[in-house]
């Protein structure tokens, strides 16, 4: 396992437990993403890095029963805190790392993010690999229940031209992994950027 990896599993490992009380007024947020996606029934859709799975009931919601709804997160505290939740019932969750995923290519409509971007060791490398997974034309969420500044604030640090949120910097990310971007949203209650994957 990576620096970064063991970095991101102790850093959440130790919030796990309260994650969900800590961030107890998110759900509308999740929800209004969730959304955005444009998710049908019967749709598949993976949740990268989905720690507790506060999207896997709007995920299921937005592809019903008959839907694939999949959630994937590199810390098992994490995923024990979605189960203990109860949110394995709307989705299967899978102990990966998202920069590895162990699916077949081309098999999802769609992957939302939450908060994944800003954890991710090599971001334009692993933004190929959750390509790799959407079929053509399929949909990628990156979002945040706070934009940037806020999420700046909470942290005690400045935003700097180099955030990799910024939309200039997103873009090119973005593009330059095979994404275009047709959505972006930088706002004190939500940061949300929709792409589609281009053929």
């Amino acid at each position: 396992m990576s620096d970064d990896h063991t970095h991101v599993q102790e850093f959440f490992t130790a919030r796990a437990a309260d994650w969900d009380r800590r961030f107890p007024d998110d759900g509308p947020a999740y929800a209004a993403a969730v959304a955005g996606l444009g998710l049908r029934e019967g749709g598949r859709v993976l949740d990268a890095g989905c720690g507790t799975g506060r999207a896997l009931p709007a995920l299921r919601g937005a592809v019903g029963r008959s839907g694939v709804v999949l959630g994937a997160d590199l810390t098992p505290a994490m995923l024990r805190e979605a189960a203990r939740a109860g949110r394995d019932r709307d989705g299967a969750l899978l102990l990966t790392d998202v920069a590895r995923l162990p699916l077949r290519s081309s098999s999802l409509d769609a992957v939302f993010a939450a908060g994944l971007i800003a954890h991710l060791p090599q971001p334009g490398e692993n933004l190929r690999e959750i390509r790799r997974v959407v079929r053509p034309g399929g949909t990628l969420a990156l979002f945040h229940p706070v934009g940037r500044a806020a999420l700046a604030a909470r942290q005690g640090r400045r935003l700097t031209p180099d955030d990799l949120r910024a939309e200039p910097n997103l873009r090119a990310l973005l593009t330059g992994a095979g994404w275009r971007m047709t959505s972006y949203v930088d706002e004190d209650t939500r940061f949300l950027a929709l792409a589609v994957r281009d053929a």
